[in-house]
């Protein structure tokens, strides 16, 4: 028996509670909840693209933040 698919469950019922936990947060509001969302998103690009441009490219040794998942 493979430990993956137990890992992908607790993935899963981990990301569902999140989700509740953020609707919860925003007392059930599914639109509050994703504008805040989007609002740390954008925050958190913002964040990566300042890094991006204050790390010198030797200190990451050529490593660039990738703006998209992959």
């Amino acid at each position: 028996m493979s430990a993956e698919p137990i890992a992908v469950e607790h993935e899963q019922a981990s990301l569902a509670e999140e989700i509740e936990a953020a609707l919860a947060y925003h007392g059930g509001d599914a639109r509050a909840a994703v504008a805040t969302l989007l609002d740390d998103c954008r925050h958190l690009r913002l964040q990566l693209a300042l890094a991006e441009r204050a790390i010198s490219r030797g200190m990451t040794r050529g490593w660039r933040p990738s703006f998209e998942r992959s």
